[in-house]
């Protein structure tokens, strides 16, 4: 590890004595009930300082109140994209706490498959024009399925399957200091995804209020070690090894980790052949191009390139032909259409896709499909 990433190291974990003594859990009145009638309790377990921070708060607090129902704890496995460590991390938790360790994984495949797939899925719906623009494969801070479908809805889907006939509480290490999102957070909330007739689900911010120093102040005075995400790489976060949420500087701490040098080149071979970069501007592949076979370097300057060209063409595109959730609203004229065919003429070229409706005649038969589609579809 080079002396930038440890001085980052040490700076991140100079609050590790914190207050010198353990913190409280938040919690509500709806919380209380729940324990109080032996609800089940799950807390999510990534590897990162905050979600063992809680587990190890809230199992004080149970052990405290004398709370008689299940407990478990969970980890969501993204697959390729985890850190080697965050697996045996989890389960060194588990062991101990004493908790059993529950991981779940989704069956359709891990996040380096999900962005691949919508990827391909987006190739298709554009080359039948059944999106104007050509879309993203990777998640965004405003389009998070990465937490919703691969960590969120297994979590809850399996907690229902194992606890059909108990109320379930899904315990986060969410805190307030993170962002100003999560600043605005409940302390907890009914969760939907959880709820069955009959039974409650609640999700609980149990440390919502905590500060970093009480948090790392929690895992030394139980004894236990960091991450090496943190320790020996430097890094400020742990979840994906490379996180659409992450610094340029976490993502360069990634990198240096042996065990996530294949799925990088695995996502800059996603940037190259789809042309987005994987956090808006920032390339993933301008973290570590030493890491790169000299193909992929020369592919990934050239999608650089086609990102530019793309952008300047599609920005041409009137706003009012843009889809609404998936159809058009009005049929472009046949000037409008004529600029439509030339962009997608243009961009296929571009990325050499297979496109239909290259056409002015096409575009504008295509349009007129979609929106009778529309119209039977709201008529039934």
């Amino acid at each position: 590890m080079s002396a930038t990433f440890k001085s980052r190291s040490i700076r991140f974990l100079e609050g590790i004595n914190g207050s010198g003594k353990p913190n409280k859990v938040s919690v509500t009145d709806g919380v209380a009930a729940l324990l109080s009638n032996g609800a089940v309790v799950a807390v999510g377990v990534s590897g990162g300082k905050d979600s063992d921070a809680a587990a190890i708060a809230v199992s004080r607090y149970l052990n405290q109140i004398g709370h008689k129902g299940p407990r478990v704890l969970v980890h969501a496995d993204l697959g390729r994209v985890e850190w080697d460590d965050s697996l045996p991390h989890c389960e060194r938790i588990a062991t101990h706490l004493g908790w059993e360790l529950m991981v779940v994984r989704r069956k359709a495949g891990d996040m380096l498959a999900r962005w691949e797939g919508r990827w391909a899925n987006n190739v298709v719906r554009y080359q039948d024009l059944s999106c104007v623009k050509l879309i993203l494969p990777w998640s965004t801070p405003s389009m998070r399925f990465c937490t919703s479908e691969l960590k969120v809805d297994v979590i809850c889907a399996e907690l229902k399957k194992r606890y059909p006939g108990q109320d379930i509480i899904n315990v986060s290490g969410i805190r307030r200091q993170e962002s100003a999102a999560r600043s605005r957070m409940a302390v907890s909330a009914a969760l939907t995804k959880l709820q069955r007739k009959g039974y409650a689900g609640l999700s609980w911010n149990a440390i919502l209020e905590w500060p970093l120093q009480d948090v790392l102040y929690a895992i030394e005075d139980a004894g236990l070690d960091l991450h090496e995400a943190y320790t020996v790489y430097g890094a400020t976060r742990v979840s994906c090894a490379y996180c659409i949420m992450s610094t340029g500087e976490d993502l360069i701490a990634a990198s240096t980790c042996a065990g996530n040098q294949d799925v990088y080149v695995s996502m800059v071979e996603l940037e190259a052949a789809s042309s987005f970069a994987f956090q808006g501007s920032r390339w993933l592949s301008d973290i570590a191009p030493h890491l790169l076979p000299a193909d992929l370097r020369r592919r990934v300057a050239r999608a650089k390139e086609i990102a530019e060209e793309r952008k300047r063409l599609e920005d041409q595109i009137p706003s009012h032909l843009l889809y609404t959730k998936g159809w058009p609203t009005v049929l472009p004229t046949p000037a409008e259409a004529e600029l439509l065919a030339g962009i997608r003429s243009r961009v296929s070229s571009l990325l050499d896709l297979d496109s239909k409706h290259l056409t002015a005649t096409h575009v504008l038969g295509r349009y007129e499909e979609l929106m009778s589609l529309k119209a039977a579809k709201l008529a039934a």
